[in-house]
């Protein structure tokens, strides 16, 4: 089947499905982005330190700069008197003269003058001025941090292909980097379609629900990193929908459907996406079986997800997370996964790899256990039920029941607490 032509009826495997959008999608373009807006971002290129770090041997600790010869012989008994004769506060650029019998005063971070070798702790004085009294005899070198100790000029400091956090940018920082080539966030519309659809909080007449799909996608979204464009619902009316695309799609990276890719009289998606070239079809997979993927006229990519919620959960994990970390830039694009074992048996649909929605703990021995989040399965409507879930179990094709004991493929999701049973 070729995955960029019309319509089509055969059958794909999730694996199948997953390979031909990931080979279509590439890493957002780098660009420039100034170390203090890049949290979140994926670097294009390594990090090198462009300065020593620390840039000068700099005190450990608030003390007293010394020759460590005029205190070889200090303990509690025995104190050894030396007069202070400077006070060097963080951030100082005074180099004092220390002459024999002498000290500086010091703080955490300053300088270390060039006739010191090593820092007496405040601890281990009187703290006295203008004459201070040693108790204890310092090491050689102690609570000195050298020049160039943590990271050399031209050493690398982070790695192409990391996304970057909280203390990297610290490091980049203090290292002397001002910008770094990063892959973008992409952004991302997001919308529903369906006449029967409401914002959540209107009064509902017969027939009516609230809208969840765009707020759980448009969330899912912004947890991938990626900024999402919430549209929100959209009629069931071919115009209306091709409307809204065309203002969209030029201003994204990619835009995100749910509802209307199946066999429906008011299926406006594959109505208007499958003539420019849209492929839909069947996925085997259990929920989540109709999808679409393919790009608007502006070759912007299209994910069509199935409008029950559920379904649109399990659809986001499988196809499209990955594919919005690839274009981050991203070198892992998969989610944590553990084995499980069944604390109960539930029927598998053959032909299909199932996304059982269950709960995990973790029993005495460290074993983790897994049952269903909701007696009703996996069935596609259970949006209210799905909030329990840690995970999905995965249920392979050739399975059409699992046993209490089996042990199971299980994807956690974002945020997902094991806990311990008793």
């Amino acid at each position: 089947m070729d995955h960029s032509g019309a319509e089509g009826r055969e059958t794909v495997s999730v694996a199948e499905h997953r390979r031909r959008i990931l080979e279509t999608i590439a890493p957002l373009a780098p660009r420039p982005v100034a170390v203090a807006e890049a949290l979140g971002l994926t670097l294009a290129d390594e990090i090198v330190a462009l300065v020593d770090v620390p840039g000068f041997d700099n005190s450990a600790m608030d003390g007293y700069a010394v020759r460590r010869s005029d205190v070889l012989d200090a303990d509690e008994t025995n104190p050894v008197r030396l007069r202070v004769v400077a006070d060097l506060a963080a951030g100082s650029a005074s180099n004092p003269r220390i002459g024999p019998g002498e000290a500086a005063r010091i703080m955490t971070g300053a300088p270390i003058p060039d006739d010191a070798d090593c820092i007496v702790p405040v601890e281990h004085t009187d703290r006295g001025e203008p004459i201070v009294s040693v108790t204890r005899a310092p090491l050689p070198s102690a609570h000195i941090r050298l020049s160039g100790s943590d990271v050399r000029r031209g050493d690398p400091v982070l790695g192409a292909g990391r996304t970057l956090r909280s203390r990297d940018l610290a490091a980049a920082a203090a290292v002397g980097v001002a910008r770094v080539s990063a892959h973008p966030a992409p952004r991302v519309a997001v919308l529903s379609t369906g006449s029967e659809l409401r914002a959540p909080g209107e009064p509902l007449a017969r027939g009516q629900i609230h809208d969840s799909n765009s707020l759980l996608l448009a969330a899912a979204v912004a947890e991938t990193g990626c900024v999402p464009l919430r549209i929100g619902a959209v009629p069931d009316d071919e115009d209306s929908l091709r409307e809204v695309l065309a203002a969209c799609a030029s201003d994204v990276d990619a835009v995100i459907t749910s509802g209307g890719v199946s066999v429906g009289a008011y299926d406006v998606v594959k109505a208007v996406l499958a003539p420019l070239g849209v492929w839909f079809g069947p996925v085997r997979m259990q929920p989540g079986k109709p999808q679409g993927f393919g790009r608007w006229l502006d070759g912007t990519p299209v994910f069509a997800l199935p409008g029950n919620p559920v379904s649109a959960t399990v659809s986001f994990e499988a196809f499209v997370r990955p594919a919005l970390l690839r274009m981050q830039g991203r070198a892992d694009i998969e989610r944590p996964s553990i084995l499980a074992r069944a604390t109960e048996g539930w029927r598998s649909p053959g032909g299909r790899t199932q996304y059982m929605p269950v709960t995990v703990e973790i029993d005495a021995r460290g074993d983790h256990l897994v049952r269903r989040a909701t007696e009703g399965g996996s069935g596609s409507y259970l949006v209210a039920s799905l909030a329990r879930a840690d995970g999905f179990a995965i249920v392979p094709e050739d399975a059409v029941e699992v046993h209490e004991g089996d042990e199971l493929h299980v994807i956690l999701l974002g945020g997902s607490e094991l806990h311990f049973s008793r």
